[in-house]
């Protein structure tokens, strides 16, 4: 039999046809004289009815169904006598004639259903059991047409779709690199890429003035819950442009994704903040606007108060910052208050000061270090009214942005002030070019090394990177950064003062970025990009928790995979064959034994 419909699909006009239908079994009840079946494909349910009146043969096979059995029917489509009106197909059902079991079942480990409450682990380990339910279904094929969309727009933009090899050189952008052993040239590895960076780069140079490609990145670092080791990247670049350019085009291509995924129409030009201002307000460079709570900066205010640790801060050039909860007051007891000074703790903070303004008048353990013109002063700066708790964190700059810019988040959720079903799109510019990394005491570069400097901060790369600013703009959505690009450096000798600034000589340089310094020398073009995380952009359109869930085959927080069991030993006469020696560390050895 060859299928005619699928089930999800059939609607009144379809009563009166014969059809014929594929699936699996999601339910089965038996009345004695009539058999019900829920019958599940990727559009929906459709309810099958065995009656021994129409089909005694097809009835006693519909007896030995079960849950997840693949089956197939044949049909009349009728009315049903009592209507569903919680599923699409619910006033009609099919009267089957015709049964052929497909294929049996096993009794599943877990319900293939969208209410079953198994782990992520169990959920992992049976994947293609997973992904049967209709809201995976559903998250996948949204997917599907985010792609769609976006390929859609960007041919009529006139981009040129690539393929850009997997099996590259190795080198130093950020993240580690996946290696692979090369069988030919024993002894050398090829790297998985972490970006397209050097080849979309040269196809600038190359004259393809609009490059796009949809493709896997890869990256060896420490996993949560919107990272991969393996995740899919929107990519795009363009030559002859400034960051409005690039801005521009790809505001409009979300637009697009939106309005045709969601029937959401973003306002366009999205807002844009820079990068410094992102921090004071809010402690984030991604910042969630959704919702109020930005940070006030409370230095000259609190300088010359009693309490020691916020004076400490200033005269040691640190900030103190408060946020102030409006209304609070009645919805955070004294606990939580603690606890969320526990939570600062996790982000480099000391702790939490606090302030609760009642009606009895002011509750706090440091009231009794400020004047009363200070206090003043201080509820003025935080506008603080009856009601409202005044928190603050003293400490340097970065651990005073990490901590409230985290809090601001944490209490948001608890006082359940973000707007459901609202999407703030959000530009942050002017980042520095390169940030401080006190553990191996060098600058390296915010975005990449190929990010260009403000033209007018290029003489800073030799005398004080640290105040360079970058060419560079984030594209972020609810707290979320979905997408980064900048303008790149597209002269050799700017190039070369970049990779100075990051304490590359100029031989390791060669060594490394050989072929794109070569392929500089011919006449390259000012050319910029932006690349998006598909999956974290599809995450936030889904209102998911996690990219792990709208990825097929997704990677556990251990960069394995619970199904295939990946990754996994080699032979050792592979390994031989590849050049390549296994040392094990005690921990590894110990771990391994105790498995």
């Amino acid at each position: 039999m060859k299928r005619t419909h699928y089930c999800g699909v059939l609607r009144d006009e379809h009563i009166g046809s014969r059809v014929v239908l594929k699936g699996w079994v999601q339910r089965k009840r038996n009345l004695g004289g009539l058999i019900f079946v829920d019958l599940r494909d990727r559009e929906g349910i459709a309810q099958i009815v065995f009656d021994t009146a129409v089909s005694q043969e097809a009835f006693d096979l519909a007896e030995t169904l079960r849950g997840e059995f693949v089956i197939e029917v044949e049909g009349v489509v009728r009315l049903r006598e009592s209507i569903n009106t919680t599923i699409p197909t619910g006033r009609i059902e099919v009267f089957a004639d015709q049964l052929v079991v497909i294929n049996e079942s096993e009794i599943p480990p877990i319900h293939v259903q969208d209410d079953d409450d198994a782990g992520e682990r169990l959920r992992l380990k049976y994947r293609y059991l997973d992904l049967r339910k209709p809201k995976m279904q559903q998250k996948l094929r949204l997917r599907s047409k985010v792609t769609q969309v976006v390929r859609n727009f960007l041919e009529q933009e006139g981009f040129i779709d690539f393929e850009t090899p997997m099996l590259t050189k190795p080198t130093p952008e950020g993240a580690r690199d996946y290696l692979v052993p090369s069988r030919v040239n024993p002894g050398k590895f090829y790297a998985l890429p972490q970006s397209p960076q050097l080849f979309k780069q040269i196809l600038m140079v190359s004259g393809f003035d609009k490059y796009y490609q949809i493709t896997k990145c890869f990256r060896d670092e420490d996993l949560r819950a919107d990272r991969q080791p393996e995740f899919t990247q929107i990519d795009i670049e363009m030559s002859f442009v400034e960051p409005e350019d690039v801005m521009e085009v790809n505001e409009r291509m979300l637009a697009k994704v939106f309005e045709e995924t969601l029937g959401v129409r973003p306002a366009l030009p999205f807002p844009r903040l820079s990068f410094d201002e992102a921090m004071t307000r809010y402690g984030s460079d991604k910042p969630d606007t959704r919702y109020e709570l930005e940070l006030v900066y409370l230095n000259e205010i609190v300088a010359d108060c009693g309490f020691k640790v916020f004076t400490d801060a200033v005269s040691k050039e640190g900030d103190v910052r408060g946020i102030n909860l409006k209304g609070a007051s009645d919805h955070i007891s004294r606990k939580e208050i603690d606890k969320l000074g526990e939570f600062v703790k996790t982000y480099g903070a000391k702790g939490l000061a606090w302030i609760r303004l009642t009606a009895e008048g002011i509750n706090s353990p440091i009231a009794k270090f400020f004047t009363e013109d200070q206090m003043a002063a201080l509820l003025e700066k935080m506008q603080g009214e009856m009601g409202d708790i005044l928190v603050f964190v003293a400490d340097k700059p970065q651990v005073v942005f990490d901590s409230l810019g985290a809090l601001r988040q944490e209490v948001a959720k608890k006082l359940n002030l973000i707007p459901k079903d609202v999407y703030n799109f959000l530009w942050v510019t002017d980042f520095p070019l390169f940030e401080y990394d006190e553990e191996t005491g060098r600058f390296v570069a915010k975005h990449h090394p190929f990010t260009s400097p403000r033209d007018e901060d290029i003489e800073l790369l030799g005398s004080d990177p640290g105040a360079a600013r970058a060419k560079a703009y984030d594209i972020v959505l609810n707290g979320f950064e979905i997408g980064g690009g900048s303008i790149r450096i597209h002269k050799p000798e700017v190039q070369r003062k970049m990779f100075r600034a990051l304490g590359f000589s100029d031989e390791k340089a060669q060594e490394k970025f050989g072929f794109l310094l070569e392929a500089f020398k011919y006449g390259t073009p000012p050319h910029g990009g932006i690349a998006f995380g598909l999956d974290r952009l599809v995450m936030l359109i889904t209102g998911s928790d996690n990219i792990r869930e709208v990825i097929a085959f997704p990677k556990t927080q251990n960069a394995s995979c619970l199904m295939s069991e990946a990754p996994s030993w080699v032979d050792e006469d592979q390994l031989e064959e590849l050049s390549v020696q296994v040392k094990l560390t005690e921990a590894v050895v110990a771990e391994e034994t105790e498995v």
